[in-house]
């Protein structure tokens, strides 16, 4: 059916008829091509929202038993930010497509998981949204970005797992800076949710961003962050306490498995919980302060029992982040 029996059909006039203004079917048939157009030009429909102030939250609901919770509406929620409630401009409990870095420790003390990583990068794939966006930053003493120059992000398992598969190295490990590189890039797409995937030991005895100053870029950022710790006893250099509260302070959650099962099942986990979210979503008040903001997030289902919620505690306003240039030494 061509662009002129579309207009036809949806005005009525299916029939050239005398009751019929042929007039306003052409200028009818004008605007639906250019309306057509537009959209062909703007595939981004998930993107949420331009408003720089709005605040998107991720929230995670979970039933006693541990198993997420679906069909709750925007009434049942109450969002505080630093003790004030706040009005909800936004709300979405179906699964939406997120914008997703893949942060992988390439250093020499991860060769040993190599191909565990990759099958839980597969697995977490698998489970995602097909309309996902993926990109992977690898590290070790050096960051890179493993996609090709001329493919930003990618939803295509074969370019992911050729990124995932690049050589590891030997020598030292620039965790703070991978991070830091992956929250600027992720910043480059237009879709609101985003997520960070962080794989790792953890250890970090290179970069030239601070812990700090890291942490302070993903609380100022819509960006959650969750971490698989991959862990050696005998390793010296490994910090498990890094992952856990960058995964807090994000709203994401850490994860340590202890064998190669338990790296796809985990994988599998938190794409599942990205799937189940629900997303929130408000315009913070004049009231509030400049510097971090805490915010907490209440529940309430009657007949249903009691809830549990996890999103991020709190962030750091635009006007209150400062300009992250790399120094030398760490801070944690």
């Amino acid at each position: 059916m061509n662009i002129l029996d579309q207009v036809k059909r949806t005005s009525g006039c299916s029939k050239v008829r005398s009751g019929c203004d042929w007039g306003l079917l052409c200028a009818l048939t004008i605007l639906f091509a250019a309306g057509s157009a537009l959209a062909r030009q703007n595939p981004q429909r998930f993107a949420i929202s331009k408003d720089v102030n709005l605040v998107l939250l991720p929230v995670a609901v979970t039933n006693a038993q541990g198993k997420s919770v679906s069909g709750l509406g925007a009434s049942n929620f109450r969002v505080y930010e630093n003790g004030r409630q706040q009005q909800l401009s936004l709300f979405r409990a179906e699964d939406i497509p997120v914008t997703v870095g893949l942060v992988v420790d390439h250093s020499g003390s991860m060769v040993a998981w190599r191909d565990q990583v990759i099958q839980g990068a597969r697995a977490f794939i698998q489970a995602s949204n097909v309309q996902d966006r993926e990109f992977v930053v690898n590290f070790g003493s050096e960051v890179k970005l493993a996609l090709p120059a001329d493919v930003p992000f990618t939803n295509s398992i074969e370019e992911l797992e050729e990124a995932l598969s690049l050589p590891y190295t030997s020598g030292k490990t620039a965790l703070y800076d991978a991070l830091a590189s992956a929250l600027q890039h992720i910043r480059e797409d237009k879709i609101n949710k985003k997520v960070l995937l962080l794989i790792s030991d953890g250890g970090d005895n290179a970069s030239l961003h601070t812990f700090k100053q890291v942490l302070r870029m993903a609380q100022s950022a819509n960006v959650l962050i969750y971490s698989i710790g991959l862990l050696d006893e005998l390793s010296a250099d490994q910090n498990p306490a890094v992952l856990k509260k960058v995964a807090a302070a994000t709203g994401g959650d850490s994860y340590f498995p202890s064998s190669a099962a338990e790296v796809v099942r985990y994988c599998r986990t938190i794409a599942a919980d990205i799937r189940h979210q629900y997303t929130l979503g408000y315009n913070p008040t004049a009231e509030s302060n400049s510097g971090y903001r805490k915010i907490r997030v209440r529940v309430t289902a009657p007949g249903i029992g009691k809830l549990l919620t996890r999103t991020r505690p709190g962030y750091f306003s635009p006007s209150a982040t400062v300009e992250h240039t790399p120094t030398e030494g760490q801070d944690q």
